[in-house]
């Protein structure tokens, strides 16, 4: 918040190099003032009052004023909101912003992960909760923070993991009880020449339709089990796109989720654009790509994959409750965690814009005005005086009004409910011989 307001926006950086030009222009025209009426038959004194008339009713501390206060005000007020605006520069990239990328998981739903069901094949769930549960105990990502601890709740304690690898994007691998273990997606499991058995495709083409994340498990040569696991969008996520949409923005859903899961997410939340199947590292890609195309995008993240794109992006916006990698990254910080902060940083960024804008055209109108009204002698130093610090009176206090400026409040209860989409039990009334079906809820 100091840097902030210590800061100098573009803006600013505009306004100091037309006052070294406006400071020896005001006093030519003070001495040429003098010059003038002492020419025309004035008193000395006439003259000279004329002179210190001009030099004070130019005094351009109206004009060193006018950035200062709104980011100190428009700064601290954003602090009181939960809005950490991390330098003035930021202010300017608000403005120009016409796309607006969230990433999923984290930002538009809670991520907090849960297991919700697991389809084996050519296994039992508490072998699958053993050997995958381990394997994922050793990894940092929220699905895997996940299926680890309804393994240990359903098995007890997990053993121990040899060989861990965590392959980005894809999943991870290791040796668990003697078994060559790999679990993530279809894709690393190909890789590992394992074939999906026509069952557990069923089960994994099930789960997608309904929006949720499929985790492929295989170990001694085979595809052994599917965990289903499923992420709840936040309550405010529909409501926060809906007033990034009122500002002008154009939002699109940046994810590694498959595209299934991705456009059933993006449905309940009201978004149209979908970039799913991206890699962590892939995704600052996405986003230059996206510059490439013209646009100017903000990045909304939490996570250390997002923390890349986020510094690519022309406006960053961290998510407060995720990681400081992610954060340092940012140009914007929303404590709070919610989405709908999103669209209160962009207002209050663009309100500050604004009362810094109506402020130097305030001072500069003001000197406008004032020095021919002191050249023909209309005006005496005290009076130009007065009108000096009435027009620094006015900068100020015009700063004061973004005091006033009030986030959006969000009531939950007052967002319909969305349909959700019903869920084809047809095709596995019946599954195929060594599939076995579990569906518990883990968390309860």
């Amino acid at each position: 918040v100091t840097a902030a307001q210590t800061g100098k926006a573009p803006v600013q950086r505009l306004a100091d190099r037309v006052a070294a030009v406006f400071v020896p222009v005001v006093i030519a025209l003070s001495v040429a003032g003098l010059g003038w009426w002492l020419g025309a038959g004035a008193s000395t004194s006439q003259a000279l009052t004329v002179a210190v008339a001009v030099l004070v009713i130019a005094c351009p501390c109206a004009l060193g004023l006018a950035t200062p206060t709104a980011l100190l005000v428009g700064t601290g007020r954003g602090a009181q909101l939960g809005i950490l605006i991390k330098g003035p520069e930021v202010l300017e990239s608000t403005r120009r912003v016409d796309t607006v990328v969230l990433d999923k998981t984290g930002t538009v739903t809670t991520g907090r992960m849960a297991l919700v069901s697991v389809a084996t094949a050519g296994a039992d769930e508490e072998q699958v909760l053993r050997l995958v549960g381990a394997l994922e105990d050793a990894s940092e990502h929220p699905i895997a923070r996940a299926i680890a601890a309804a393994a240990r709740e359903r098995v007890g304690d997990l053993p121990a993991v040899e060989s861990f690898e965590n392959r980005e994007g894809l999943g991870v691998q290791g040796v668990v009880d003697g078994h060559a273990v790999v679990a993530g997606r279809p894709q690393l499991l190909a890789d590992w020449s394992l074939t999906m058995p026509e069952s557990l495709q069923q089960s994994v083409d099930e789960a997608r339709a309904a929006g949720r994340t499929v985790v492929v498990a295989g170990w001694d040569g085979e595809v052994r089990a599917a965990l289903v696991v499923a992420d709840t969008v936040k309550p405010s996520s529909a409501e926060a796109v809906r007033r990034l949409r009122a500002l002008g923005l154009s939002p699109v859903l940046l994810t590694g989720d498959n595209e299934a899961t991705s456009r059933a997410v993006a449905r309940e939340v009201g978004i149209d654009e979908v970039i799913a199947d991206v890699l962590p590292a892939d995704k600052v890609a996405v986003v230059r790509r996206l510059q490439d195309e013209g646009r100017v995008v903000a990045m909304v993240g939490d996570g250390v994959n997002d923390a890349p794109a986020l510094a690519q992006a022309d406006l960053g916006l961290a998510i407060g409750t995720g990681t400081d990698v992610a954060i340092e990254a940012s140009d914007l910080t929303l404590v709070r965690g919610e989405l709908t902060s999103a669209a209160d940083a962009i207002r209050l960024s663009r309100r500050t814009l604004r009362v810094i804008k109506g402020n130097l055209f305030w001072a500069f109108a003001y000197n406008v005005l004032g020095i021919p009204l002191a050249l023909a002698g209309l005006l005496n130093p005290v009076i130009a005086a007065a009108a000096m610090a009435f027009s620094s009176i006015f900068v100020v206090t015009n700063s004061l009004r973004l005091r006033g400026f009030r986030a959006e409040p969000f009531d939950p209860d007052a967002v319909p409910e969305r349909p959700r989409p019903r869920r084809t039990r047809a095709a596995h009334a019946a599954p195929s011989a060594g599939t076995s079906w579990h569906r518990r809820n883990y968390t309860s």
